[in-house]
């Protein structure tokens, strides 16, 4: 009992043991343990919000002379409390959770290190917990930074500006993406975010687990990254399940409550993965690391999982399109790409979002730092894909409720103008013409008597593109789903 209760002090926090009642209970501490870690819990929220408030609490300090020996042994015995209140806050956690035999259970499993690494983790994933403290399944050769993160200076997207307008212009986007502006991109990095949808995760987690049998795995990237994935198997089970789709997130989905879902009901087999920084996984959204993430994700199915790289599916939702498209380039033999609700370029929608006045910083900090031009991707990619395009898109469109502002048309007129090398500049007018129209009004000139060439452009942006009459975060229908990647690949 000494040798658990020792352990216990920084064992990681327990969230459920599945299949142990529905998927909406969670573990229960007892009140030693819930009033030990709320403290603790507190201490590390202080702690936090102290890093961002820094600049403000040392002029603080500057200015009430904090900083002088005599004013500091003032503050020795206040810190010297607060320590002894963190202390004696482990000590009572710990003593809860020694005396919980739910804990107990579960301690006994982490801390036997005895078992080989495969039992080891077939015994963890019982429980759901802390996900710091989960061991690594795989992991990627460790890689030095690039030379553009080392030197964020090298690039500027006015290069034409004179140095005294370009050097503000570059630091102000520095810091502006250094501290909400990613946020802003990516909200599902902001802790707020992540704490209000914390028991959906939960929930969402513990349903692929007990119901759809999902593995849930750790995976290092090159960048020392640490990803949350999720895999269902669905090899043995369904016609469809030799057929693996990885999924990629919208800058606020998670594989938890995600596009994952739609492609298990569909009867595929499926890998999710949460982006860097969001919920379990570290680090931050830059595109080189969602580039060493998503690359992180491919090397786990294709080394661990035994899946080849023509039996893969690559699906991008929104924002995840980019990290989809990337795979696509890096791994052109995939079986398809399929793109949900995405865009060619987010400057256009980053630009919409904020005032008029803000133009250049937005494109400094867009081309710089967040450069996310999926329809340059695509340019690697002969694959079958297709995307889809939401014709409610409240997101992707540039003025809600007019289709022909959609980025998605961009995207498509893109790929057809580059895989179709040969098309008149004629029918690449009137491949901008088409585009912008509702499905159902492009089939109903099919049908019309109408000329060779306008056929033929219609064809393709059919061929590449299906319409689902919802706005943009509606779920893809499974059926819909299966019905796209059935039309992608045969055709």
């Amino acid at each position: 009992m000494l040798k658990l209760f020792l352990y216990s002090f920084f064992s990681p926090r327990l969230y459920r043991k599945h299949r142990d009642g529905p998927c909406e209970v969670i573990y229960k501490p007892n009140s030693m343990e819930k009033w030990g870690d709320l403290v603790i819990k507190t201490v590390n929220i202080l702690t936090s919000l102290s890093y961002y408030a820094s600049p403000f609490i040392g002029m603080y300090i500057y200015q009430k002379g904090f900083y002088t020996f005599e004013k500091l042994q003032t503050l020795t015995p206040v810190a010297t409390g607060f320590a002894w209140v963190v202390v004696l806050s482990i000590i009572i956690r710990a003593i809860g959770r020694v005396t919980n035999p739910k804990y107990v259970g579960f301690l006994r499993i982490f801390i036997n290190t005895t078992l080989d690494p495969e039992s080891y983790l077939q015994s963890l994933r019982k429980y759901d917990f802390d996900f710091k403290n989960w061991p690594v399944s795989y992991s990627i050769t460790a890689s030095d930074p690039s030379w553009l993160e080392i030197n964020p200076f090298s690039r500027c997207s006015h290069p034409e500006l004179p140095t005294y307008k370009r050097i503000p212009l570059q630091l102000l986007a520095f810091v502006v993406v250094h501290t909400f502006g990613m946020r802003l991109i990516y909200p599902g990095t902001i802790a707020l975010v992540v704490s209000s949808l914390w028991r959906f995760l939960l929930i969402g987690r513990s349903q692929l687990v007990e119901t759809f049998g999902g593995l849930r795995a750790k995976l290092q990237t090159c960048d020392g990254n640490f990803l949350d994935t999720m895999f269902v198997d669905k090899r043995e089970k369904t016609d469809r399940g030799n057929t693996l789709v990885v999924c990629s997130e919208g800058n606020s989905g998670f594989y938890e409550i995600g596009v994952m879902f739609s492609p298990i009901k569909a009867g595929y087999s499926v890998l999710g993965w949460n982006h860097p920084g969001f919920a379990e996984s570290t680090g931050k959204p830059f595109p080189s690391q969602e580039q060493n993430a998503i690359d992180a994700v491919m090397q786990y199915a294709i080394n661990i999982l035994g899946l080849k790289v023509e039996d893969i599916v690559l699906f991008g939702w929104s924002i995840g399109g980019y990290t989809a498209a990337y795979a696509a380039s890096t791994y052109p033999e995939v079986k398809a790409l399929l793109l949900d609700a995405t865009f060619d370029d987010i400057l256009p929608i980053a630009q919409n979002q904020m005032p008029q006045s803000w133009a250049i910083l937005v494109e400094e900090i867009i081309r710089t730092y967040a450069d996310l031009n999926i329809s340059e991707m695509l340019e690697h990619y002969k694959g079958p894909i297709c995307l889809v395009r939401r014709n409610n898109d409240e997101v992707i469109c540039l003025r809600q409720g007019l289709i022909h502002t959609n980025r998605g048309n961009n995207l498509v007129k893109k790929l057809i103008e580059t895989r179709y090398t040969n098309l008149t500049n004629e029918e690449l007018l009137l491949v901008d013409k088409y585009v912008r129209l509702f499905g159902t009004h492009r089939a109903l000139l099919e049908k019309r008597d109408i000329g060779e060439s306008d056929r033929k452009i219609l064809k393709l942006i059919s061929k590449h593109m299906q319409e689902l009459n919802g706005t943009h975060c509606i779920p893809l229908p499974d059926q819909q789903f299966k019905n796209i990647l059935d039309s992608i690949i045969e055709a």
